[in-house]
C-alpha cells in the first residue's frame, strides 16, 4: 500500500515536518524490502528460485494491496551479525483468488531464511491475527533453520521457534485453513511446520529432512544425497509426506491459487481497501499534515483529524460534553462500523471551571471511556483507540476525584473486551495512557503507527533529567566531581539515548507495532483493519469481573 511521494507532497516536505518525516521513512522501507540486498536477490535467481517478495506478487490477485506486518522488525538490530532486514520473513494480508489469506514467506535472501529472535515473534504474531480473524494462512517456505549463534533466543521459550509449531496445531484443530509451499530448504525442526498444514506442496529442487547430508554423514555415518535424504521425489513417493510435487516455483504459486479458488471451508472476500475517493470524508485525507502538530506546547483538534478519516457525516459523538480530553463516538469508516476513543489534543474547560489539558486523561475523560467501551462491546463495535497521550493526571486534585479507580475501571473495560481492538498512535503513547488506550501489553488486533509516533514511560524532556540524576549520583559515589561541562555531556548522551528508545522505529523493530503508516492513508489502513474483522467470532460474552465504581 505504499505510494511513490508526489512532486508536490516533496516540494512541501521542506516546511512540513511530518511529511518529511514519512517521506524519510519511505526510503528506508524501500531498502528493507530489498532483504539481503542486490546479490543475495541474484543468488536467489542463480538457483532458479523467486525471492518471497516475488512469489508473494505472483501469489496475489492484488499485490498493490498487500498489507504488510512487521516491515520494521529487527531494524538496527543483530548488527554485529551483519543484520537482519524485516528479520528475514515477509508477513502480511492479501486475496488469493478472492480470498483474504495471511502469508508467511522466508527471505531466503537474508542468511538463508534462518530463523532470529525476530523472526520467530513475527511468525506467532501473523499466526496470531490470522487465528483471531480466522484467515486462512500460507506459508512460503524457504529457510535454512535457526541461526545457530542465536540458539539460546531463539529455541526455547513461549514465544521462540516451538511455539510456531504449537500455533499451527491448534489453528488447525479450529478448523482455519493452512497450506505450506516449500520452495528451497526446510531443515531441522523446521520442517515440522509444513508438516503440521493441511496441504503440502514441494518444488523439485527443494529439501526438507530434519537432518542434512553432512550432519548425517556426522551422526551416523552415513552416506547419502539430498535427493534420497529429503528430496521432493522421495517425499512424494516414498515417504508419502508431501501432496503435491511441482517443477518450480511458478507451478507451485499457480497450484496454491488453484487449491485456494476451491476451498469452500474460506468464503470470498470483497475488495478490503477502499478506493480513494476525496468526497467520502468531510476533510480530504492530506489535510492531516497540516491539522497535526507535535511541537511542544501546540494544541490540534482530534475531531478535524477524524473528519479526514470517517465517512462524511457518520460520526456520532458520545457525551460530547463531559470528559472532554477523550473523543468517543460512533463512526464508518468505508462503511465498516466501528467504535473511536481518541485523545483530544486541545485544551478543553470543564462545566465545573477550570482548564483540561489536551492529550492527559483526567477522571471524567477515563469514567467516560470505560462507559463507552462496555456500549461498543454489547454493540459488538470493532474498537479503535487513537492515540496522543501524555498519560493520567497527576496531582492532589485528580487524587481526590479518583484517577486510579476511574483509570482501572477504563483498562478493566478495554482489557477484558471481546470485540477487536484496533491501536493507531499519532503522536505520544506514554506510560500508563499507553495502557488505558490498549497499548501493545493488552491484546490488540492490530497495532498501527505514524512515522511522529513516540512510545515510552514518559516524554523525553521529563525522563531525560530523571535519568541524568541517577547516573550523576552514580559517578559521584564512585568519587568522581561533576562540573558543569560533564553535568551537560551526561545530560546529551541521556536526552540522546532516550530520543533513540520512544522513537517508533525503535518499538517497531521490536515488534511492539504491526505497520507504520503513511498519515494520508489513514482511512485506507482502518478500514483495512476492519475488514480483516469481518469473520470476528462473537461467541464469548463480556463480563468485567468486579469494577472500581
Amino acid at each position: 500500500m505504499s505510494t511513490p511521494a508526489t512532486g508536490a507532497q516533496s516540494k512541501s516536505s521542506a516546511i512540513n515536518p511530518l511529511r518529511a518525516l514519512n517521506e524519510d521513512f519511505q526510503h528506508t522501507e524501500a531498502q528493507i524490502r530489498l532483504g539481503g540486498g542486490i546479490k543475495a536477490i541474484q543468488r536467489q535467481h542463480d538457483k532458479d528460485r523467486l525471492t518471497a517478495r516475488e512469489r508473494i506478487e505472483k501469489l496475489l490477485d492484488h499485490p498493490e494491496d498487500f498489507i504488510e506486518f512487521g516491515l520494521w522488525a529487527a531494524h538496527n538490530m543483530y548488527t554485529d551479525l551483519g543484520g537482519a532486514p524485516a528479520a528475514g520473513v515477509v508477513t502480511g494480508v492479501g486475496s488469493v483468488e478472492g480470498r483474504l489469506c495471511m502469508i508467511i514467506a522466508n527471505d531466503a535472501t537474508v542468511k538463508a531464511g534462518a530463523f532470529f529472535p525476530m523472526t520467530c515473534k513475527k511468525i506467532i504474531r501473523a499466526q496470531n491475527i490470522a487465528h483471531r480473524a480466522r484467515l486462512p494462512l500460507l506459508y512460503l517456505v524457504d529457510s535454512a533453520g535457526v541461526f545457530l549463534p542465536l540458539q539460546e533466543d531463539v529455541f526455547p521459550d513461549t514465544d521462540d521457534f516451538g511455539r510456531i509449531f504449537f500455533n499451527n496445531a491448534r489453528i488447525s484443530a479450529d478448523g482455519i485453513t493452512q497450506i505450506a509451499a516449500i520452495m528451497g530448504y526446510c531443515v531441522a525442526g523446521g520442517g515440522y511446520l509444513p508438516v503440521l498444514c493441511d496441504t503440502l506442496l514441494m518444488t523439485d529442487g527443494s529439501g526438507l529432512y530434519l537432518a542434512g547430508p553432512a550432519l548425517v554423514k556426522a551422526a551416523i555415518g552415513q552416506t547419502v544425497t539430498d535427493e534420497d535424504l529429503g528430496g521432493a521425489k522421495m517425499h512424494a513417493s516414498i515417504s508419502g509426506t508431501i501432496d503435491y510435487r511441482e517443477p518450480d516455483d511458478d507451478a507451485c504459486i499457480a497450484r496454491l491459487r488453484s487449491l485456494m479458488q476451491k476451498n469452500n471451508a474460506v468464503a470470498p472476500n470483497p475488495d478490503f481497501i477502499p478506493a480513494d475517493d476525496p468526497a467520502a470524508t468531510e476533510r480530504p485525507a492530506e489535510d492531516v499534515y497540516d491539522i497535526f502538530t507535535d511541537k511542544s506546547g501546540a494544541q490540534y483538534d482530534m475531531r478535524e483529524i477524524l473528519k479526514c478519516i470517517v465517512d462524511a457525516g457518520s460520526f456520532d459523538e458520545y457525551r460530547a460534553e463531559f470528559g472532554q480530553s477523550i473523543i468517543t463516538g460512533y463512526a464508518t469508516i468505508a462503511s465498516h462500523p466501528c467504535a473511536i476513543i481518541a485523545n483530544q489534543k486541545q485544551l478543553s474547560r470543564p462545566a465545573e471551571g477550570g482548564i483540561q489539558i489536551g492529550g492527559v486523561i483526567y477522571h471524567d475523560s477515563a469514567d467516560k471511556a470505560a462507559r463507552f467501551i462496555m456500549d461498543a462491546n454489547q454493540k459488538k463495535l470493532p474498537l479503535i483507540f487513537i492515540h496522543d497521550t501524555t498519560g493520567f493526571m497527576v496531582g492532589k486534585d485528580s487524587e481526590q476525584h479518583g484517577i486510579i479507580r476511574a483509570g482501572a475501571k477504563m483498562v478493566n473495560a478495554m482489557s477484558n473486551t471481546v470485540t477487536p481492538k484496533i491501536a493507531l498512535i499519532l503522536g505520544g503513547s506514554y506510560g500508563a495512557g499507553n495502557y488505558a488506550m490498549c497499548g501493545r501489553a493488552f491484546d490488540q488486533f492490530l497495532a498501527l503507527a505514524w512515522p511522529s509516533a513516540k512510545c515510552a514511560v514518559m516524554g523525553a524532556a521529563q525522563a531525560t533529567g530523571v535519568l541524568a540524576m541517577i547516573e550523576e549520583r552514580s559517578l559521584e559515589r564512585r568519587g568522581e566531581q561533576i562540573d558543569e561541562q560533564t553535568h551537560k555531556q551526561i545530560l546529551d548522551a541521556v536526552r540522546a539515548s532516550y530520543n533513540e528508545q520512544q522513537d517508533i522505529r525503535h518499538g517497531a523493530a521490536r515488534g511492539w507495532l504491526d505497520r507504520i503508516i503513511q498519515p494520508h492513508h489513514t482511512r485506507r489502513e482502518l478500514a483495512a483493519a476492519l475488514a480483516l474483522t469481518r469473520d470476528w467470532p462473537h461467541d464469548k460474552p463480556f463480563q468485567t469481573g468486579v469494577l472500581q465504581t
